[in-house]
């Protein structure tokens, strides 16, 4: 979100100041459509050094009743993997939840010389920093979308891909900010793919058929575009950058979102009917 503020911001600056040079990277974004914000500007693709990736499409529903047993799912491919090879082994999950359940199923596999995981951004910052340890055991990693962007785990010769994330969405009609678990972008699913091809060629399980990933959205949608308006509306009010809808951002929010926005800050007494920032707006 507050990228996404800033990236606005620096819209308006580089007409004051010429010699300003901004320069985005991002692997995940929709380089046109920011390429056209900032007028025009050049794309310059860097793909870094990566290995081959081989994907394999893994669709273990159950038809019945279309749902899907996580970790046996991503035992089978441990399984099939350990058959051929010893190397570390990075898996993405949705959430703490699935984390627990599959590391407890695959503690109970008897694998041999393996170390199991869990990264997820609400460890401490010593229990995250075990997974950059030198180990001399075979190491299966259970991450959320936070070792997707986030950071790099090293020496991983393996992905194996639940195809799911918890995204934070809020409802206009509810007036509740959620984390519903949902599909991830082809963005995203091509980000958890290259996370195996940096020591040397490796192979993706994508634990969903090919005919869905096609399906997926190429992008996912910014968080400006799915959150609750008040905080930015309240913070833009106080440092005097004008009115949320005349703002150029990158992918404006939607207009229901904006009058939501306006309407809370109206109840709390954040800002008075002319919309603008009143001494409570200031403490809040």
């Amino acid at each position: 979100l507050n990228i996404d503020f800033l990236l606005g911001y620096l819209t308006q600056l580089i007409l004051k100041r010429r010699d300003l040079k901004i320069i985005i990277t991002s692997a995940t974004i929709d380089p046109q459509r920011f390429a056209k914000h900032f007028n025009n500007a050049p794309i310059i693709e860097v793909s870094g050094r990566t290995y081959p990736v081989e994907v394999e499409y893994r669709d273990p529903h159950n038809d019945k009743q279309h749902t899907i047993d996580m970790p046996i799912a991503i035992w089978n491919c441990v399984d099939e993997i350990s058959r051929i090879d010893r190397g570390d082994i990075l898996v993405f999950l949705s959430g703490e939840r699935d984390i627990r359940e599959t590391a407890d199923y695959l503690s109970k596999q008897n694998l041999q010389h393996t170390e199991i995981l869990p990264l997820l951004a609400r460890l401490s910052a010593s229990e995250q920093n075990k997974i950059f340890g030198r180990s001399s055991k075979r190491r299966i990693i259970l991450a959320t979308n936070v070792a997707e962007t986030s950071l790099t785990v090293p020496g991983i010769k393996y992905v194996i891909d639940s195809g799911l994330a918890r995204i934070s969405r809020y409802s206009w009609r509810s007036k509740i900010q959620r984390l519903p678990i949902e599909a991830i972008s082809q963005a995203s699913a091509n980000q958890r793919k290259g996370r195996c091809g940096r020591v040397s060629a490796g192979i993706c399980y994508r634990l969903y058929a090919e005919d869905d990933f096609n399906l997926r959205e190429e992008f996912t949608a910014p968080e400006i575009q799915r959150t609750n308006l008040a905080a930015v509306i309240l913070q833009m009010e106080n440092m005097q950058l004008g009115h949320v809808e005349d703002f150029p951002f990158v992918e404006p929010p939607d207009s229901r979102l904006v009058n939501d926005g306006y309407k809370l800050l109206h109840e709390l007494g954040a800002i008075d009917s002319k919309n603008k920032i009143t001494k409570i707006g200031k403490q809040l």
